[in-house]
């Protein structure tokens, strides 16, 4: 990641002719929020002197305690590409304080730094995220509002002319490099429509940035392709749903703490423990990586998608899948996540999850190499093998009962979270669909 200082800002504004600073950040429940300024209150944004209404955004606070800080992170500041024709827009992303000068403990940001330093404690120096979120491309209609019609009928690996949405692809690829990304392959994915973008690990902090940053881009080059791009997780039945696997490794000075060449599939004693905390808090935590209603139609037998706590170095079907490379690339890759996840939270949780196990010395089960979707609930149950939550509703009842990952967001967060999300499943559940009324109404 560059490094900038305020003269370096300073100085970049003027020389691009930047008319405007977007400053960034992002609520409870993942999603970006800013305050637009003009070039000309640049020195305000960096003295760390403008203030924003918290009780308008979901989850912060009270009325009666709306006043919050911007501190922008000056390492995150970028042009946006594609604001070039109308003057000039740049980013900077923000940490949100109170008017005391206090970390605002609602902070998704803020929370993730109090987790890292947890993990600084232990002797870790580093806690790196590759992440790999997938999204669908659908057809604007002519009032430009999102359709249910795919822009191709592509498969996994698929090229065009079937591929159709490769040139809206190239153009996020482009656009992203532009930002600073390192992109490291894209590709259609395995459902029509879907596709995905790699891009280069990084320390956990600057990926969830990074996250963050990419859905914009694509959200913003996708509709200039008249296309509408979404990261809900299962917009469609009967295809694979779209995740967001997170390979994550531990650092020791520069050394791959999750490598050691003198142990089974070459996995250090830490990696082991990582994986059974991960392992143990995973239905506890579900609730933050997978947090929508309809993340839970994503998560069923048959699309890929993990439904079932296991860990594998040779299957895809298990939770955990240890990728073959090793050295520096030793990582442990959580394939559950989705990308409609507050990355920031969805971090926060799993860092915690597997520094558990590292604390208290857990040792994994067995690794399962054999394909669980195709084992009975005996076999599955012979082999310790237990079901992710089914619900949103189940998930939250086993994020409640959990005090390590309550404690990985904090008091404030866990009951705004828990709050917004029990909200959303009460709304769904008196809704009447029509999968009912085309079920029951003939028949009843």
């Amino acid at each position: 990641m560059a490094k900038f200082s305020r003269e370096d800002i300073q100085r970049i504004t003027k020389e691009e002719n930047v008319k405007f600073i977007r400053l960034q950040f992002t609520d409870i429940l993942g999603t970006i929020k800013n305050v637009e300024i003009p070039v000309s209150q640049l020195e305000k944004a960096l003295d760390n002197k403008m203030m924003f209404d918290g009780s308008s955004i979901e989850g912060f606070v009270r009325i009666e305690e709306s006043d919050m800080l911007l501190y922008p992170d000056l390492n995150t500041f970028v042009i946006f590409p594609w604001t070039a024709e109308k003057g000039k827009v740049a980013r900077l992303i923000c940490d949100i304080y109170t008017p005391e000068g206090e970390p605002f403990e609602g902070d998704p940001r803020n929370n993730l730094r109090r987790i890292l330093d947890e993990m600084k404690e232990l002797g870790f120096t580093n806690f790196n995220l590759g992440p790999e979120p997938e999204f669908f491309l659908f057809k604007l209609d002519q009032a430009g509002e999102p359709t249910l019609e795919l822009n191709d009928k592509g498969g996994y690996f698929d090229l065009a002319p079937t591929d159709l949405g490769e040139n809206c692809r190239r153009d996020i690829v482009l656009e992203l490099e532009e930002m600073g990304f390192e992109i490291e392959a894209s590709h259609h994915e395995v459902a029509p429509g879907q596709h995905e973008i790699d891009f280069k690990y990084a320390d956990a902090l600057t990926a969830c940035d990074q996250i963050q940053t990419f859905k914009l881009v694509v959200k913003t080059i996708a509709r200039k392709h008249g296309l509408h791009a979404t990261f809900m997780p299962k917009p469609l039945f009967g295809v694979n749903g779209s995740g967001m696997h997170c390979n994550l490794s531990l650092f020791k000075n520069g050394e791959n703490a999750f490598y050691d060449t003198s142990s089974e599939l070459e996995l250090s004693e830490n990696a082991r423990q990582f994986i059974a905390g991960i392992l143990k808090h995973a239905p506890s935590f579900t609730a933050v990586t997978n947090p929508t209603v309809n993340s839970y139609k994503r998560l069923v037998p048959g699309y890929e998608a993990p439904c079932y706590v296991a860990w594998s170095a040779r299957n895809r079907s298990p939770l955990i899948r240890i990728p073959a490379s090793r050295g520096l690339s030793t990582r442990v890759e959580v394939r559950s996540v989705d990308p409609a996840a507050n990355p920031y939270l969805a971090m926060a949780v799993l860092l915690k999850a597997g520094l558990d196990g590292i604390k208290n010395k857990l040792t994994p089960p067995a690794p399962v190499d054999r394909n669980i979707y195709v084992m009975n609930k005996e076999e599955r149950i012979e082999e310790g093998i237990i079901d992710l939550p089914a619900t949103l509703a189940q998930a939250l009842d086993q994020l409640k009962k959990d005090e390590v990952i309550v404690s990985a967001l904090g008091g404030h967060i866990f009951e705004h979270f828990v709050e917004a999300k029990e909200i959303e499943w009460d709304m769904f559940r008196t809704q009447v669909h029509p999968w009912e009324r085309e079920q029951y109404m003939s028949m009843y």
